[in-house]
């Protein structure tokens, strides 16, 4: 099993990969720009969750992995001491990946928010998440 010090530098190396926007698929420069903008909006608010998941220590590396084993898009792969990430696409890469992280992230931190501070309805786990990662992480990533 990876340690959870692994998984986080594999989840801020992934985050830290360029979109790969091709311009050509905007009809002009201000689409490409407001896609530019969305996407660092992205890397940020994964940033700020996968920091919050590193900094508590009662965030154990098997929530991660338990977290990403739902079924969803985003899968994390152990072997030895090493984490692959892999991502099966939606619709577009490059405005996709960076917010399967926070769709992660923010599932660990809702659970870990329920069973270890004692939140129990979903209006206190929110009023946590904004307390703890600002206003503009809870209102897009915990509804």
């Amino acid at each position: 099993m990876a340690t959870k010090q692994t998984i986080i530098d594999a989840l801020h190396q992934w985050i830290a990969q360029r979109p790969g926007l091709e311009f050509s698929n905007y009809g002009n420069v201000s689409s490409y720009r407001a896609e530019m903008r969305s996407i660092g909006r992205d890397l940020q608010h994964a940033r700020a969750m996968v920091n919050y998941v590193s900094w508590h220590d009662s965030i154990t590396a098997e929530m991660i992995m338990s977290a990403a084993d739902n079924g969803g898009r985003l899968t994390l792969t152990v072997n030895g001491d090493k984490v692959r990430i892999d991502y099966v696409t939606g619709q577009y890469w490059p405005t996709e990946y960076r917010r399967a992280v926070c769709a992660l992230m923010s599932s660990v931190i809702w659970a870990w928010l329920r069973e270890n501070c004692e939140y129990k309805t979903g209006d206190d786990i929110r009023k946590a998440a904004r307390r703890e990662l600002g206003q503009s992480i809870a209102n897009r990533w915990f509804k």
